[in-house]
């Protein structure tokens, strides 16, 4: 990058000076490119250039509330937190707790209001959950287009772009969303996908009403409130204001050097998934000492552990993300929070939380809207440390994998949950320290308890655990594990 800026002068695409000239072809090549990655025709589809996948999905919201009328909205209950959002400008809205209620509501017949309508409907889905990494079918779009639905598909891709390829030419949903951070690390900037040759597709979006700059082909800010947008292609009057001309550059450079460490999507697909794989199957037979399962696992989609399956059939039904709590040997749940601190002072990287994903959280964990509300009424916020509420989770952990991930990160993230969540029995010996003859008292066990230490991981060490004895009698040599200074 730093090559490519020394070596170019780019300009604002919006002139036809020698610097923006430059900039408005790289842009253009660019984003063929990212086409092919997708296998989107240029013929017929479009890129919008964005922040991130959120961004995207305003655009398209934008559009929506431009109609006359208010617009239906339909979503699955994987959906990213963003996708909830939209229902807030909708008419009315409904969530699909399920695959099978959608379905069932692509094989309903039109009732003669929904034949009549003229206002647009929207469907959202993930190809992927953010929360579980379980796939969702691929078949939606073209479903809902063929059951003569007055309805538009978005397909949010940005989980599952990360680690697998994109075949918009098989999926055919009118929008789809992006982030590109997501599937490169850097840069900073996401994309809308527009089926352009969707029926009324560009008339729908010609409905939007707000512009920026670069959008229009004449304006006027006195007199009569005038102003032509420009024609051609959606982004042409889509892309308010200057692109981040250097990020999309960057985008170019960071798909040249991915492909060259990683291969091609199919590649690191497979990759992924034979972590993840093994990754399941440990988590899923950790036992306690009384043989009760350490990990409760999230997902609808995750094959059985036989061996039987291949990466291909995981692949078709689930990503390389693992979302999870657990649980210690007496039933009780062990705290998200508490487990991401010790993760980060062992160096390694997890999320915790609600994960951006409340359909998945409640369903999932059990939560019900009830719950929910009364927990912030509580005080509860997202991220912060209340991860335990009366008895319940309120957000799980989330393992994800990808193209840099390696056997032994895999082995490692097994080896930290065996070493501090995984109940062998074996601490039971230490009750023998203390007892013995309490001032002529009869012989008692004194209780003690485990006290979890965390230091900053740049201290370069940590605590494993303190143990306080109850009884203030007993000598201080039987602490064990008590810091030196």
């Amino acid at each position: 990058m730093a090559d490519d800026l020394v070596s170019n002068l780019y300009g604002n695409p919006h002139s036809q000076s020698p610097s923006s000239q430059l900039t408005s072809k790289r842009i253009k090549d660019i984003r063929l490119r990212v086409l092919q990655l997708f296998n989107a025709s240029p013929g017929d589809y479009d890129i919008v250039f964005c922040a991130n996948a959120t961004a995207g999905m305003k655009l398209v919201l934008e559009a929506y509330t431009a109609q006359v009328g208010a617009f239906q909205y339909r979503y699955h209950k994987d959906c990213h937190t963003s996708a909830v959002g939209i229902r807030e400008l909708s008419g009315n809205s409904k969530c699909f707790l399920s695959d099978e209620e959608v379905e069932k509501w692509l094989e309903e017949r039109l009732t003669a209001d929904e034949m009549a309508s003229k206002t647009r409907g929207l469907f959202v889905y993930s190809a992927q959950s953010n929360l579980s990494g379980r796939r969702l079918p691929q078949s939606w779009a073209r479903k809902v287009r063929n059951s003569g639905r007055k309805f538009y598909t978005l397909l949010d891709a940005a989980a599952l772009v990360t680690t697998a390829p994109l075949d918009l030419a098989v999926m055919e949903p009118d929008f789809t969303v992006v982030s590109f951070y997501k599937m490169f690390g850097y840069p900073d900037l996401g994309a809308l996908i527009i089926r352009k040759t969707s029926p009324g597709m560009l008339e729908f979006l010609g409905n939007r009403s707000y512009f920026g700059g670069g959008t229009v082909a004449a304006v006027a800010s006195q007199g009569d409130a005038f102003h032509a947008k420009r024609a051609g292609a959606p982004h042409e009057h889509m892309e308010d204001g200057t692109l981040p001309f250097h990020s999309i550059i960057a985008l170019d450079i960071a798909m040249t050097v991915h492909k060259d460490l990683y291969g091609d999507f199919a590649s690191i697909s497979r990759h992924a998934t034979s972590l993840v794989m093994y990754l399941q199957r440990h988590l899923a037979e950790l036992v306690h000492y009384n043989r009760k399962r350490v990990c409760t696992l999230y997902s609808e989609s995750f094959p059985s552990t036989n061996g039987e399956l291949t990466v291909d059939d995981w692949m078709r039904h689930q990503g390389p993300t693992i979302a999870f709590n657990m649980r210690r040997a007496d039933g009780a749940w062990v705290g998200y929070s508490e487990v991401e601190k010790l993760a980060a002072v062992k160096q390694i990287h997890i999320r915790t939380g609600g994960l951006c994903n409340p359909g998945g959280v409640e369903s999932y964990i059990g939560l019900k809207a009830w719950e929910i509300k009364q927990n912030y009424e509580a005080g509860h916020r997202c991220w912060d440390d209340q991860d335990i509420m009366r008895g319940k989770p309120t957000g799980a952990i989330r393992v994800s994998l990808g193209a840099m991930s390696t056997i032994d990160d895999v082995k490692n993230m097994v080896a930290f949950i065996k070493e501090f969540y995984v109940d062998t029995g074996k601490s039971a010996p230490q009750k023998e320290l203390v007892r013995g003859d309490w001032g002529g008292k009869a012989t008692a066990v004194v209780e003690s308890i485990i006290i979890c230490i965390y230091t900053p991981p740049l201290l370069g060490s940590y605590t494993k655990h303190v143990q306080i004895l109850l009884n203030p009698a007993v000598d201080t040599k039987y602490l064990q594990g008590l810091p030196g200074n």
